[in-house]
């Protein structure tokens, strides 16, 4: 029989296929990259392999993933991560998200829209108008400066990417997939659109989105990547990559000026300080096993980014829940509970308060005074779950909720031999982003900027040079009684994410899931009214009981189940989890099985 010439999957819109399956905690004494993409995991263990730590080897990864899964993310998105030292204990936080453009105004922006200022409405997703300074270019050279071992230069860093740009690479299923979805949006908004889809004589313009298997090139972002390697900041914020940003932008509406990418490169990233929530209640510790030093437990820290990005919402839903079990108004939950409708109840309802506040307060904490302290207050949070019923869902709260949900961001984990850990995210927002590519760059620009308030006097209201509520979020846990790294790890999409950090934390630490095993779990998303609708859609995927959903309709929710391909609104995760054994370190990581990726322990 002759050899099949097509492509693994024939069709370019292969049907999702069920098949039993299950994945191991994977374990390593030497270090893990856990992402989604294996591709991209082998460049983050090739860094690792040759001396790099796990700074050196995100930047590997985000570069990779770059390549492997431009429909989640890029460089010409945003980035943020948490980088703990093992020699100080210290959690370090990088804020590397872009800016509006200088030259805007909520005024100017409404009047391109047709819509009066104050009056409800967004930036639509593929307008130029959306797009904010891209963040990605600058935080990975900071990453590397700031956190990096020194050892490796940029060009090692980014070569196995590059490689992959110039000489093709085979593209997986899942990726594949969002790549078809978006063909006809790539086309209407890039008059560049032939640069990101692969040559095919018999498609229209000779061009298509790659069906899985097939190899996929990018040449044109291999030399983005070796412009950056060789001239730093500089070659991606001067000169002809920001030319053509610039020329783009502004040839399809919007305002960017080389001013803007100048000021980002000078300013734009920033280390902060990481925000945390400590865990000590014995309904947590009792499922817990000594700190890596050995000392008794005391409990956990749970650590995440600071506003303008959405991670204080996941603490202060743990907050909430904490008091909930406090003062009696939910039980401690035995694991014969895990995903019952009493649980996902109360993890429901804590969310909603939390998104309540997040809706309002976060944004740019440069331009706007952000309360994260005050927030994260024991008071503040028993105040906030007096508002929890055990009998009922709430009524919409003031400030409502989340404004949509998605899963095109990538988030990954590294630790390396030496104990430092790293949790790294990278998104161009909703799956391509803008869409637009800039001529001969090889990337799309994203559309945070459809994520400001269009209301004037909302603390995040579009102005110029301002950064927008932020949606993707990195954590880490430490232990409470030494100080020592705990677990790194993050679940992606969009409004998904403090939803999944909330699940997937307690599957791991009140039901004692391992890692791979807390990700595989199914798991609930909130849906969130828009201006245009008050929907409070329960969305439920596939694995939890027909008892726990039914008793949640009950409660007063409403309940949509998703199955196949609709489970990628749950997120896509990663867990690295370290203990000691006899003596040495061990690492344990799980990837999710709702995403093309893999742990990739380092021998």
């Amino acid at each position: 029989m002759p050899l099949n010439s097509k492509a693994v999957y024939a069709k370019s819109d292969a049907a999702y296929v069920p098949f039993a399956s299950r994945r191991s905690t994977v374990h390593s004494k030497n270090g893990i990259v856990s992402c989604t993409q294996p591709l991209a995991a082998a460049a983050g263990h090739k860094i690792l392999s040759q001396g790099g730590n796990a700074a050196d080897a995100a930047v590997a990864v985000a570069a990779g993933l770059n390549m492997t899964e431009p429909g989640s993310t890029g460089i010409g998105g945003d980035m943020f991560c948490l980088f703990y030292d093992a020699k100080t204990k210290k959690v370090h936080a990088l804020n590397g998200s872009g800016r509006y453009p200088g030259e805007a105004t909520l005024e100017k922006v409404c009047e391109k829209l047709n819509i009066a200022p104050g009056a409800a409405g967004r930036i639509p997703m593929l307008s130029a108008l959306a797009a904010t300074t891209p963040g990605a270019a600058a935080g990975w050279v900071d990453t590397v400066e700031k956190f990096g071992s020194g050892k490796l230069s940029m060009e090692q860093i980014l070569q196995p990417a590059i490689e992959m740009g110039e000489n093709g690479f085979p593209v997986s299923e899942l990726s594949s997939n969002g790549w078809q979805k978006s063909e006809d949006n790539i086309r209407i908004a890039s008059p560049n659109f032939r640069e990101m889809l692969k040559k095919d004589p018999s498609a229209k313009d000779g061009v298509r989105a790659p069906l899985p298997g097939e190899i996929m090139k990018n040449p044109t972002l291999a030399k983005t990547f070796r412009t950056l390697a060789a001239e730093g900041k500089k070659g991606f914020y001067q000169g002809r990559i920001a030319e053509e940003i610039v020329k783009v932008v502004n040839d399809l509406g919007g305002f960017m000026t080389l001013e803007d990418l100048a000021y980002h490169a000078e300013v734009g990233t920033q280390e902060t300080e990481a925000i945390s929530l400590k865990f000590t209640g014995q309904d947590i510790v009792s499922k817990q096993s000594p700190g890596t030093d050995g000392e008794p437990n005391q409990g956990v820290e749970v650590w995440e980014h600071p506003p303008n990005g959405q991670g204080i919402v996941a603490l202060m839903a743990l907050g909430i829940m904490e008091e909930l079990e406090r003062t009696g108004k939910i039980p401690r939950f035995s694991e014969a509970q895990h995903n019952s409708a009493e649980y996902l109840h109360a993890v429901i309802e804590s969310l909603r308060i939390a998104f309540a506040d997040a809706a309002w307060w976060v944004t740019d904490p440069d331009t706007e005074k952000v309360p994260s302290k005050g927030l994260l207050e024991r008071e503040y949070l028993a105040e906030r779950a007096k508002l929890f019923s055990p009998d009922r869902a709430a009524d919409i709260l003031d400030h409502g909720s989340p404004a949509h949900n998605h899963c095109d961001t990538v988030f990954f984990a590294v630790t390396d031999s030496e104990g430092n850990g790293i949790s790294f995210i990278n998104s161009n927002y909703e799956g391509f982003g803008t869409h637009i590519i800039p001529a001969g760059c090889g990337f799309t620009l994203q559309n945070r900027g459809a994520n400001f308030s269009l209301e004037a006097g909302h603390p995040n209201a579009l102005a110029p040079r301002k950064r927008p509520y932020h949606t993707i979020i990195p954590a880490l846990i430490t232990n409470v009684a030494d100080g020592s790294l705990h677990s790194v790890y993050g679940v992606m999409g969009g409004f998904m994410q403090p939803q999944g950090h909330v699940q997937v934390l307690l599957n791991m630490l009140a039901f004692g899931y391992h890692p791979q095993a807390a990700l595989d779990s199914p798991r609930i998303c909130i849906a969130a009214p828009t201006s245009e609708s008050t929907d409070r859609t329960i969305f439920v995927e596939e694995g939890i009981s027909g008892e726990a959903i039914e008793g949640l309709r009950r409660l007063g929710h409403k309940i949509e189940v998703l199955t196949e391909w609709k489970r990628a609104m749950f997120g896509r995760g990663q867990i690295i989890r370290l203990h000691y054994d006899e003596g040495s370190l061990v690492y344990s990581a799980g990837s999710d099985p709702r995403g093309d990726g893999m742990a990739f322990p380092l021998l």
